[in-house]
């Protein structure tokens, strides 16, 4: 028996498996390419190791795909082959990981629950409920699951950065911005190469408003995260999204190129930045050149691998950008029969919230506008389940504003954006489209002030 560098039991013979371990946990908290591979020298020291074959199979979840399920069952079966003489606390990460391997979610983050209460310096039970939390949408989780362990937590102790990071982010999604801020700096402070925790305060830049501070914030080399695994891509999509705040189309594209998807991928959170980001390029009437084919190709290739939901609308968003109708019908086909899988969270989002934005946004690209917003406007409030940040969501009500100009329902185009710049009062794009419509209603002294306002 030995323990992790937080005090908590490992079930191993071998000092060398325990401290390979505890390296594989620091390079999954940070983003380290090499994790997979600390992991490796973990088990080839200890191969029967319980809880170095959950988290092998662990990251292996974290691919986000269907592919990777015959290998995760072997990890629990490799596991469950020593579940007979480990702790309480390691029996549950293997019941966690089946859950999880499921699409049981609820199941899961319960499990990590019972293991964080009596044991709340359990950073990896922490990092995978908080992660979960994310693709749930549930925003309450992201910050109280790490508030009723914080104090549990000391700055002497290893990850005592990545906690905050997390903090950071829950508090971010819940509104409280000022806090957030405060404890993701300090996170930052406490460990420059926490990725997660610079992308806290960098959400809180977006839903500020602050793209100035924002670019300030991300002003890292282009090669600064040469040895991150794709979550990297992430940051440097919100880097872009300050570069697009201020109107530097070249910068975006540019980003884009070289850093965002530097190289074609259908991993998932690739595809969700590259879309969004052209997506929002499109809105903005900037020539994004073919690049929307090249992601459309990889959309193709994933129809069929559900896990989660967030991805499936950002696959829609491609193959109707593309006007590749028949794959986009295929996908609606395969999403409502993912719908029936029983005890899948993702799976019971579809019908209520997620296939509904699939129809929407093919609507838009066949230019059925009017069909857009009779599917989106019933929902528009219901978003959070399909997972992402508020930030990430945005995309959605871009969508309805667009549909909504599109076919001149000016009213409604005038109400949205009024929502909008009260959201965000610095977004010039839409107080200049709320002057727009404001033009279109016959409201001209209504509209000057709203310019004056913008200058």
């Amino acid at each position: 028996m030995h323990t992790d560098s937080r005090g908590l039991a490992l079930t191993t013979d071998s000092n060398e498996a325990a401290t390979r371990y505890d390296q594989a946990i620091t390079d999954y908290l940070e983003y380290r390419a090499g994790a997979m591979g600390s992991l490796k020298s973990c088990l080839e020291a200890d191969p029967d190791f319980v809880m170095a074959n959950v988290l092998q199979g662990y990251l292996m979840m974290l691919f986000g795909s269907n592919a990777m399920n015959d290998k995760v069952a072997g990890c629990i079966a490799k596991a469950e082959a020593g579940s007979n003489r480990v702790t309480e606390r390691e029996r549950a990460h293997i019941e966690a990981l089946r859950a999880w391997l499921s699409g049981d979610l609820n199941k899961s983050n319960g499990i990590w629950d019972q293991i964080l209460f009596d044991n709340p310096a359990d950073i990896l039970a922490l990092r995978l409920q908080h992660f979960n939390a994310f693709w749930m949408g549930r925003r309450e989780l992201l910050r109280d699951g790490i508030a009723r362990v914080f104090r549990a937590w000391d700055p002497a102790m290893p990850g005592y950065g990545a906690v905050c990071g997390m903090y950071s982010f829950g508090l971010e999604e819940c509104g409280d911005y000022e806090q957030a801020e405060a404890l993701g700096r300090k996170a930052v402070d406490h460990n420059p190469d926490d990725l997660w925790a610079i992308h806290a305060v960098a959400h809180v830049l977006e839903m500020q408003g602050r793209a100035k501070d924002g670019q300030t914030w991300l002003s890292q080399p282009a090669d600064a995260w040469n040895d991150r695994n794709p979550f990297k891509g992430h940051i440097w999509w919100h880097t872009a999204m300050f570069a697009l705040a201020l109107g530097e189309y070249d910068r975006v594209l540019d980003l884009y190129d070289n850093s965002i998807v530097p190289d074609p991928s259908d991993f998932y959170l690739d595809v969700q930045n590259a879309a969004s980001m052209l997506a929002r390029l499109d809105f903005l009437g900037v020539d994004t050149g073919n690049r929307w084919a090249i992601l459309a190709d990889m959309a193709e290739g994933r129809i069929g691998d559900h896990t989660l939901a967030f991805t499936e609308m950002h696959n829609m968003i491609v193959l109707a950008r593309e006007g590749r109708t028949e794959q986009a019908d295929k996908l609606l086909r395969s999403l409502r029969r993912f719908a029936e899988t029983p005890d899948n969270f993702a799976a019971a989002t579809m019908n209520p919230v997620a296939i509904p934005l699939c129809e929407a946004i093919l609507a838009y690209g066949r230019g059925d506008y009017t069909q857009t917003i009779e599917t989106m406007l019933p929902i528009r409030y219901d978003y959070a389940c399909v997972g992402g940040s508020h930030a990430q969501r945005d995309i959605f009500a871009q969508y309805l504003i667009e549909a909504a100009t599109k076919d001149k329902q000016l009213t409604l185009a005038r109400a949205l954006l009024a929502e909008r710049i009260a959201l965000y009062p610095t977004n010039l794009d839409a107080r200049t489209r709320y002057a727009d419509s404001l033009d279109a209603l016959g409201d001209n002294a209504g509209a000057a002030t709203a310019r004056s306002a913008s200058a």
